[in-house]
């Protein structure tokens, strides 16, 4: 029998308790993590006394100890099995070493190498491989309400990287040295199998546990051997393994009497559900009777219906910043055959593009290594992600509803087969739609399952009974979770394994009819979110699936005018902003340098954006060249802002900036071009202006004083400066109500151009006719578009006739443009 109880030598007593002080812990709150009611257990392994196997290595677990430097062990060269004595340790390592060595080509061969999606060659594992996580505790495990995962969600979050939030990661190396039996488990693709294989050939090369032998088993291939022989078990098909190179079945019993055995078996979840329990039996027998071997079994965490007995289970944890840094850096250098300088700059790159907030979705797949390795692919190609990601969400789903399977020669069980890809997508979607439009990104079990029974009625040919329908949806659900695009993330509640994929199924829906009518309406629909900012990507990806998004595009332009139609003052704003722009000498698209006046000149208490990104979307060669009348109103109103929060609070740093802020200083330093300068009204005024200012050298009591008595009139007398010679510095005098719906406005705006710039179906005509027409006041001579709001609100209540007024106004704006 195996010892159930263990406790620590002198020397691994003095190795805990630094390792407990460093930590700060109580003795109470060690006992808590390790999940014991009492400290009394905690108590004994401090005090060198036995204590319970299991306990035993969960506190040297928690304490970041190997359990076995810890623990006090007999001496092992006495062992008896089969009544085959052995005299000394030194036998059996002798035999080890010998059986090591047969076998290293063996596994080497075995294990060495990998296979990615869309590589043409196999790939030498240590090139690719990276450390990989672990969390201790099994996400679909925890007790957590869905109110408490929901109040999680935020756009600070990595977009659903809920399953590490709150939880500790650990080396998953780590583990395998504290447990003898381990479940590892985790989603498709997160690298369950790359590091089983990893272990067996670090083992093999003595590099780590190098007085094992390890033997890597694929479960699958157990599985078909156990079929075609009666009473198969672990030890026959290590004999069959070892036979090869003329190893006895007692020389095997004997090295697995002295647990010098290492048995890594790969793939639980690719055998089938009929010869699962069969093989779980098995395994469990082979533990038990040679517990003292180290056993580690991988397995997808949805397949994980049985808790073995003695095993210990761990969830793979998705990739942080510094593992994907380091697999895309191998990636470019070993994968793509780059010269090491050019894969590091290529790795560089990726990162960098990686980081910008419009690549957000991409680096929220990127967390595990399958759907990691995808984006390291379209990278390779052009140097860049896509504008369009369409076409990148399609490759991921199909990866993880099809590929990924296939390449692995994994046949699911019925279930899965009488659903084809496009039924799955349409389940997807239809999942995804509801709960979308729901604000729901979290929904239980009992939610979903009734979501795929409606889909399995409408599906099926006959009147099935509900209690199939029960049976079916739950089996479906399973399928959902093995392909990994739905999560349990804690009991009984689900969501999408990205939320990118939740939007672009949710796009994948809108788009789905192929009857024009049903279509209309769902893109009439999806415009009443145009100012919900969760929604965005949504819009974007719908443009990009529509063969032709003009009447969306359209619908969008309308809609937004119709925030602003009937607000006398911001129709105000933008008859202004129409004049300054006209106003304007340069060559760019009108449309751009009105983007740029309504960035600058914001109304008080917005701050919607603090560079050009909106009129560079508009003009991209305003990125590198800016007309010098832009130049001078952005020193101006630069100039302007500092001398407000100078009248506020003066600083020297202020008074710095604002000597710095001036569209020119030449003038003002130097005599003898005062003299001779021409200047204009503009520059006289401003040069005088400057001339007031305090010399910083005075010190900032006396700039508080020069400000304190003179800095509004100051102020006051620059903003009629620009307002005489600039027509810039209004004072707008916006309402709370006003300036939300500006906001709404404004970020309306910014999603229309990012559609008409994402590589969507529209014709360059209707791309212009749109810009064009940005940021302009509604005009009302055409009378139709003047009501927009009014007239928008009345007949929601008709969808028909919404429909066709939004057509008549359409025609009737592309006819004026």
């Amino acid at each position: 029998m195996a010892r159930r109880s263990l406790k620590a030598s002198t020397v691994g007593i003095e190795k805990a308790k630094r390792a407990f002080k460093i930590r700060e812990w109580t003795q109470e709150y060690l006992a808590s993590e390790v999940g014991l009611e009492t400290r009394q257990s905690i108590w004994k392994f401090f005090t060198g006394k036995p204590i319970e196997r299991q306990n035993f290595m969960e506190i040297c677990f928690q304490l970041g100890l190997d359990w076995q430097e810890i623990a006090h062990l007999p001496n092992q060269s006495l062992l008896k099995q089969n009544n085959q004595d052995w005299d000394t340790c030194q036998s059996i390592d002798t035999l080890v070493q010998m059986v090591r060595s047969c076998r290293s080509d063996k596994i080497q061969a075995q294990c060495a190498t990998i296979r990615l999606l869309d590589i043409a060659r196999p790939i030498e594992l240590e090139d690719i491989y990276v450390n990989a996580n672990i969390l201790n505790n099994i996400t679909s495990q925890r007790w957590l309400d869905i109110f408490d995962l929901q109040s999680l969600v935020s756009e600070e979050l990595e977009r659903f990287g809920l399953d590490q939030v709150c939880q500790e990661r650990f080396p998953a190396i780590q583990a395998v040295t504290t447990y003898p039996r381990l479940m590892v488990l985790g989603k498709p693709g997160s690298g369950k199998t790359t590091f089983l294989q990893h272990i067996a050939t670090q083992c093999n090369q003595g590099k780590f546990l190098p007085n094992l032998i390890p033997i890597f088993i694929r479960l699958k291939n157990f599985a078909e051997a156990a079929k075609e022989t009666v009473n198969f078990s672990v030890f026959n098909f290590i004999s069959q393994e070892l036979a090869y190179f003329d190893i006895s079945e007692q020389q095997i019993q004997t090295l697995l009497a002295h647990g010098r055995i290492l048995i890594l078996l790969d793939g639980l979840d690719e055998i089938s559900k009929d010869d699962s329990a069969e093989i779980l039996k098995i395994i469990c027998k082979f533990s038990e009777d040679y517990y003292k071997n180290q056993l580690i079994i991988t397995c997808r965490i949805s397949f994980c219906e049985y808790q073995l007995e003695g095993f210990t289970e761990i969830e793979m944890a998705d990739f942080d910043q510094f593992q994907i840094e380091a697999f895309v850096q191998k990636w470019f250098i070993n994968i793509a055959k780059n010269y090491t300088e050019e894969g590091k700059v290529l790795a560089s790159r990726f990162m960098q593009k990686l980081q910008l907030p419009e690549n957000r979705e991409i680096r929220e797949l990127s967390v595990t290594p399958l759907l990691l390795n995808l984006a390291c692919c379209v990278f390779q190609a052009h140097s860049d992600f896509p504008t369009r990601r369409v076409k990148l969400y399609e490759e991921g789903l199909d990866i993880l509803l099809n590929r990924w399977d296939e390449a692995r020669s994994i046949k699911r069980d019925t279930i899965s087969h009488k659903f084809s890809l496009p039924q799955k997508l349409k389940l997807l979607s239809e999942i995804a739609a509801t709960t979308f439009k729901q604000n729901r990104y979290f929904f239980t079990q009992s939610n979903v399952q009734q979501c795929i029974a409606d889909s399995l009625y409408n599906l099926s040919t006959t009147q099935p009974q509900p209690e199939i329908l029960q049976l079916n949806s739950e089996a479906v659900l399973k399928l959902l979770e093995a392909h990994g695009l739905l999560v349990e993330r804690a009991r009984g509640i689900y969501s999408f394994s990205h939320l990118a994929f939740q939007e672009y199924l949710t796009a994948k829906n809108i788009v789905a009819s192929h009857e024009p009518q049903i279509l209309e309406e769902k893109l009439i629909d999806l415009i009443s979110h145009l100012t919900e900012p969760r929604w965005h990507k949504v819009f974007l990806l719908t443009t990009g699936m529509l063969d032709n998004p003009t009447y969306l595009l359209q619908l969008m332009k309308q809609h937004i005018d119709g925030l602003v139609a009937f607000d006398k003052q911001l129709q105000k704003f933008l008859i202004w902003l129409k004049q300054k722009s006209v106003s304007v000498q340069t060559p760019y698209k009108s449309a751009a340098i009105r983007a740029f006046y309504l960035t600058l000149i914001l109304p008080d208490g917005l701050s919607l954006a603090d560079d050009l990104a909106l009129c560079v979307a508009i003009e991209p060669r305003l990125a590198s060249n800016l007309p010098p009348d832009l130049n001078i109103d952005q020193a101006l109103n630069c100039a302007l802002y500092l001398s407000l929060a100078l009248y506020r609070n003066p600083t020297l740093d202020r008074v710095l900036a604002l000597n710095f802020a001036f569209p020119d200083d030449r003038v003002v330093y130097n005599p003898k071009l005062q003299r001779e300068a021409n200047l204009s009204p503009l520059d006289e005024s401003l040069q005088q202006l400057k001339e007031q200012l305090p010399v910083p050298v005075q010190g900032t009591e006396q700039l508080k004083q020069w400000w304190n008595a003179n800095g509004q009139t100051w102020t006051e007398t620059l903003r009629s400066v620009m307002l005489r010679y600039r027509n810039i510095g209004h004072q707008w005098q916006f309402s709370e109500q006003q300036k939300k719906v500006f906001k709404q406005y404004y970020t309306a705006n910014q999603l229309l151009v990012n559609c008409l710039n994402s590589s969507c179906e529209v014709t360059s005509l209707v791309r212009e006719k749109i810009l064009e027409t940005l940021f302009l006041p509604v005009a009302r001579a055409s009378g139709s578009t003047a009501t927009t709001t009014t007239n928008t609100a009345r007949l929601r209540k008709n969808k028909g006739l919404y429909k066709s007024y939004f057509l008549l106004v359409l025609h009737l704006r592309t006819m004026k443009v």
